[in-house]
């Protein structure tokens, strides 16, 4: 297990094979998912998805990440209080996302943060602690320029996390893929000098 960054409460570790299965659990909650509307639902139904599909395409993808870059890409989510698997987190150039990509709102020098918690893990300020330890280190020890992060207009709980990780608003726009409002938040490093 390496470990990438750890909280007060939380440790953040690189992603194994072993993990399909969390991460198969976390996204047929169709509340967790509910406002990840590309490609994960379907008429209000979470898209059919089987471990394998996790171990042989997703994951793959995201341990790349290990490789490709020396500080970002996606990261298991464990409690220390309980060694359970509570989510995942990640940092990473936003213009990897097909969702960033077409809306034609972000750049090659942003990093985007994203998150996403089991439901037993929601209200208890995890997402607010992951968020900003991945901003510090993400300034301080990466030199990432800009961390931007976005979630549907209607989903403020993820909206006030952003805004208690220091970013900011940035703008609204309705994506052409899902025709639905979408806010982008940002936060330029302030030990940039720009």
């Amino acid at each position: 297990m390496k470990v990438f960054l750890e909280t007060p409460r939380l440790v953040l570790r690189q992603f194994t094979p072993d993990d399909a299965q969390h991460l198969l659990a976390l996204d047929s909650d169709i509340e967790v998912i509910r406002y990840v509307d590309l490609g994960m639902i379907k008429e209000g139904k979470p898209l059919e998805k089987s471990s394998e599909d996790y171990q042989n395409n997703i994951l793959p993808k995201w341990m790349q990440y290990y490789q490709q870059y020396s500080g970002y890409g996606f990261w298991a989510a464990i409690e220390k209080s309980s060694q359970e698997f509570i989510g995942w987190f990640h940092l990473r150039p936003a213009l990897d996302s097909q969702f960033n990509l077409s809306s034609k709102f972000f750049h090659a020098d942003e990093i985007e943060l994203g998150y996403r918690l089991r439901r037993v893990s929601w209200g208890k300020g995890y997402a607010t602690e992951g968020s900003r330890a991945l901003v510090t280190k993400s300034f301080a020890e990466l030199g990432t320029q800009c961390i931007v992060s976005s979630a549907l207009a209607e989903n403020r709980a993820s909206s006030r996390v952003m805004e208690k990780a220091g970013l900011k608003f940035e703008l609204k726009y309705v994506h052409p893929e899902i025709e639905r409002e979408v806010v982008k938040y940002s936060l330029r490093n302030p030990h940039k000098n720009w």
